[in-house]
């Protein structure tokens, strides 16, 4: 038996447990297998996925090792970065409040603004279908057929894929229903990330995610990064927006325009501490 130390920490309610290096380095499993382990809800301590600090980098400040809840490669998150943030300056892994991570969707510049709440540079979106990837000739506005819902599909990459379907209401409902469809459907080589989203307004929107390799989640950072650029480039959203989903708001800023698309998005949000303890291998 061996114990390990971990954080657990969560972004507006997607939770994910935290492992420093050294603890990670005590257990006898691969990174998927810990995540499968670790994440699982009545076995394990129960999270949407691990983030492993990983101080082996020359590239950036840091570095990061992260896995879903049932083990696949997730190349960025959002709401995980900001906790990541957080727990790497409060704990003096990084002392400076602005700092470089090096992830699978490549330099990610995070920023404390204050005890909860951090500023993340998402980089740029991605909107070439084949760099998505989707198979698709085309990232906006894309016919979709499902029983008997006529849909059009937006696809983004923040690193990560994401399909975006605006609705006019009963997001949560269809995001619960066709989700996984969607996420497993062969346009998309990688599978996808998917959202359901209502236009409350040209500032405001509200966000269901069906999480690839999670399910439905209660927040996605990323997911509310690709969907305002979705709704930029579609002429249904402003520059700044105010993105709610289930487990509380997001503040996501992209100064792009369907022609100019080369800025990157802002993503601003909470980041908290659940609790901390150990647990046994």
């Amino acid at each position: 038996m061996q114990n390990i130390k971990f954080t657990k920490m969560n972004g507006l309610g997607n939770d994910f447990v935290i492992l420093d290096y050294e603890e990670y380095q005590k257990t006898n499993f691969s990174a998927d297998e810990l995540a499968i382990k670790l994440c699982n809800r009545n076995f394990g301590i129960g999270a949407d996925g691990l983030i492993v600090v990983n101080p082996n980098t020359d590239k950036t400040d840091i570095s990061w090792i992260f896995y879903n809840s049932d083990g696949s490669v997730a190349q960025m998150c959002g709401n995980g970065m900001r906790c990541f943030a957080r727990y790497i300056y409060d704990n003096k892994i990084v002392n400076k409040k602005e700092f470089s991570v090096e992830t699978k969707a490549g330099i990610i510049i995070p920023q404390i603004i204050s005890d909860n709440e951090v500023r993340v540079n998402m980089g740029k979106p991605i909107l070439e279908p084949d760099k998505i990837p989707c198979k698709t000739e085309t990232n906006l506005n894309i016919p979709y057929k499902i029983d008997n819902n006529n849909f059009l599909l937006n696809t983004v990459s923040m690193g990560n894929p994401h399909c975006i379907i605006f609705v006019e209401k009963n997001s949560k409902e269809l995001a619960l229903k066709y989700g996984s469809k969607i996420e497993n459907d062969s346009l998309f080589p990688e599978k996808t990330n998917v959202e359901f989203v209502e236009i409350l307004s040209k500032d405001e929107i509200t966000i269901n995610v069906w999480e690839r390799g999670c399910g439905i989640t209660l927040a996605c950072g990323t997911g509310a990064c690709a969907t305002t650029v979705a709704g930029i480039l579609n002429g249904y959203l402003n520059n700044t927006v105010k993105a709610n989903l289930p487990g509380g708001a997001l503040k996501i800023e992209w100064q792009g325009s369907p022609d100019d698309t080369k800025h990157n998005v802002y993503m601003t949000g909470r980041a908290d501490y659940s609790f901390v303890g150990e647990f046994v291998i």
